[in-house]
């Protein structure tokens, strides 16, 4: 397939070929939701944790004698019946992380890139650079290309002064090619990859 390449000022810049094989696919929603999982999973810290009642700083001795109050048996306060006592099968610190097939991550990724295609949110820009760090101007360039909420991907090294003048714009993401994934683009509208980018990306997966 075909598609239009642009500058940032808006104006063409030519055509390029997309491979059917990474931007023509059907998009399938339950593996862009394996995928999607994995990548939460992996985010959480997993540093949950409460006592339990060995690790609750409290007295051990028994409450009360065995026999003769009329009252139930009990032995410790620490018990989690108690006001102060320890969490009965409470969080405990692990990580939430689990195995996904790298087969399934590439595919996924190959269909999310498909997904922004069949829904006519790709861009192709020809270069994403700017000649000085100054937010106002991509500001206007990016509402010129209906940018307001998108993923820009460019090749494996970012200008540095469209990174900087980027970082302060809301709902606006900039990655090098390498940091590509599934979740940023499925969370962000639009999404715009450079020249630089859809060749990584077709080397990537030749």
């Amino acid at each position: 397939m075909d598609l239009t390449i642009t500058t940032l000022e808006g104006k063409d810049a030519g055509k390029v070929q997309l491979s059917e094989e990474i931007f023509g696919l059907e998009p399938r929603d339950d593996i862009l939701q394996r995928v999607v999982l994995w990548q939460l999973a992996r985010r959480q810290q997993g540093t949950h944790q409460t006592l339990t009642r060995g690790e609750v700083a409290r007295t051990g001795a028994k409450m009360y004698k065995q026999k003769g109050t009329g009252r139930a048996r009990h032995h410790s306060a620490r018990a989690p019946q108690f006001r102060g006592g320890g969490k009965a099968h409470g969080p405990v610190t692990r990580s939430h992380a689990h195995d996904l097939p790298k087969k399934v991550r590439a595919l996924a990724l190959r269909h999310a890139l498909s997904a922004k295609v069949k829904a006519s949110d790709l861009i192709i820009i020809d270069d994403l650079a700017a000649a000085e760090a100054k937010t106002k101007l991509l500001v206007s360039q990016f509402a010129n290309l209906g940018l307001e909420n998108a993923l820009l991907i460019g090749g494996s090294e970012i200008d540095a002064n469209f990174k900087l003048a980027a970082s302060n714009i809301p709902n606006i993401d900039v990655l090098p090619v390498q940091g590509i994934n599934v979740y940023d683009i499925l969370r962000r509208g639009k999404l715009v990859l450079s020249k630089a980018a859809v060749e990584a990306l077709e080397e990537r997966f030749k």
